[in-house]
């Protein structure tokens, strides 16, 4: 935050003029304008950022005020530009030139007036700003198309215009000590959890560091604890549509400029896997397909273990599911394959994001042939490594929320590896880890697996199914919302 003490506005204009000069770097950094005025026989000063200001506002100012004589702004100048010469709504005034500054630079232009021992703010900020579209991570196949994009006042409004409660309260800070970064931290008043409210703003206030050079994700990193825990306690979302319904159920929404993700409080693990798509559907549709994501979830994480298992020791195995086991022998051990593969399909996905999309095509099926025959055919993988690795890849990519996969991947390997060592023991090990992990996990005094642990019938009952909504009339209880009727 800006210091409060810093430099206090002077009566004296020039020396005012010379801190802001200096400061800003007038005539070193290219892109601060700076235009010395004299209007009604009084010196004036403007600074502006380059791009970040509308023009065409400031040129009427400035042909409103050139037109003003010598006793026009007499006896108080100052409440005669507030109040009569300078119509715009967006101004006010400040009296720290160090405020002046994070203004100056934040976009709003800055009117040094001679005589006066305040700074005119003029917000008439404008920024380079893309089209709101459909995120290519949260699609649905009919629904919302506008998106999230960089600037935060676009989102804040995409926001307002599907919640029109006067309750809801979109508060401002800044974070950075250089980049002075907004943040805007928003929620219904009369729904969501005022300590939870109260926690989150102070955690953002707490946030120590130059900048916020990542948006979102530095944010989430200050603010969610656990700095090596891999699972998400936050929710991402780059659809208004997924932010106004978490806002209506108690949540507690951060928006950080520059970034076109919107960050969801508290956040349970049902919540990561829930997604738009459920309530684009009718109910029965959402549940089925709510139902078939969990298992997918599921398969990504414990059935790629649980077939080596079974593949590597079949005594474990009837004689009837004896095609779950390898047919052919190969040199290379099944563990050190599934590995191999492992690796390569991270490789492949960051080679995916690193390609041009018109190439992607062509990486996959490159990464199709290499893989799915060649590797086969030369005796490198057993086909069934292959397949069964395709299975748990597809549950992954069925993930949701992309953090949340990641997570689950990495948990996936680290079964594999105690599969590996120690057999059976060394799988029902992991498996329980996994569990008491996420078991021990808390986001913001909810607890991870909420509404399983601590279970709640109903709840639980809301997440396995997709409740139609004429038939929903209570919030998530875990949230300690002020009003839990919807």
């Amino acid at each position: 935050m800006v210091d409060q003490q810093g430099h206090p506005v002077s009566k004296d204009y020039t020396k005012n003029v010379k801190y802001l000069k200096d400061e800003l770097g007038v005539g070193i950094s290219f892109d601060i304008i700076f235009v010395e005025l004299n209007y009604a026989n009084r010196n004036m000063s403007l600074f502006l950022v380059d791009g970040m200001t509308q023009g065409n506002i400031m040129h009427f100012i400035m042909k409103l005020l050139a037109k003003l004589d010598a006793g026009d702004l007499e006896p108080d100048p100052l409440d005669k530009l507030m109040k009569k010469y300078l119509p715009y709504v967006e101004i006010n005034t400040e009296t720290n030139l160090d405020k002046v500054i994070f203004w100056i630079t934040s976009g709003p232009a800055a009117l040094v007036v001679e005589g006066l021992d305040k700074v005119i703010i003029i917000d008439a900020r404008t920024y380079p700003a893309r089209n709101p579209q459909e995120p290519d991570v949260e699609r649905v196949v009919r629904g919302a198309r506008d998106g999230f994009v960089e600037t935060i006042v676009f989102n804040t409004a995409l926001t307002r215009r599907r919640i029109r409660d006067p309750s809801l309260r979109m508060s401002y800070m800044s974070v950075g000590r250089r980049s002075k970064t907004d943040i805007c931290i928003a929620y219904i008043e009369d729904i969501a959890n005022p300590d939870v409210v109260k926690q989150i703003k102070h955690s953002i206030s707490k946030i120590d560091t130059d900048g916020l050079p990542m948006g979102e994700k530095t944010v989430e990193e200050f603010i969610a604890g656990r700095h090596y825990n891999p699972y998400p306690t936050v929710r991402f979302t780059e659809r208004p549509d997924t932010a106004a319904a978490h806002l209506y159920e108690g949540h507690v929404l951060v928006y950080v400029d520059g970034s076109p993700v919107v960050l969801i409080t508290p956040s349970t693990l049902w919540n990561q896997l829930q997604h738009a798509e459920d309530y684009r559907q009718k109910p029965v549709i959402g549940s089925y397909l709510r139902i078939v994501r969990y298992l997918a979830v599921w398969l990504s994480i414990f059935f790629l273990p649980l077939w080596y298992l079974l593949a590597t020791d079949p005594t474990l195995l009837h004689h009837n599911y004896s095609f779950i086991t390898i047919n052919k022998h190969l040199d290379l051990p099944v563990f050190v394959q599934l590995l191999i593969v492992e690796v390569g399909l991270d490789t492949l996905r960051m080679a995916t994001i690193h390609t041009p999309t018109s190439l992607g095509t062509a990486l996959g099926l490159v990464a199709a042939i290499m893989i799915g025959q060649i590797a086969v055919g030369v005796g490198l993988f057993a086909s069934e490594v292959v397949l069964y690795m395709s299975i748990a890849a597809i549950g992954t990519f069925a993930t949701p929320t992309y953090e949340l996969s990641l997570a689950n991947r990495l948990f996936r390997v680290l079964m594999l590896i105690l599969t590996a060592l120690f057999h059976v023991p060394g799988y029902w090990f992991g498996f329980f880890f996994v569990f008491v992990y996420l078991t021990s996990l808390k986001s913001f005094y909810v607890p991870y697996l909420w509404p399983f642990l601590p279970f709640s019938f109903k709840s639980m009952r809301d997440v396995l199914f997709r409740t139609p909504l004429p038939l929903k009339n209570r919030r998530p209880v875990a949230l300690g919302t002020k009003d839990p009727d919807i």
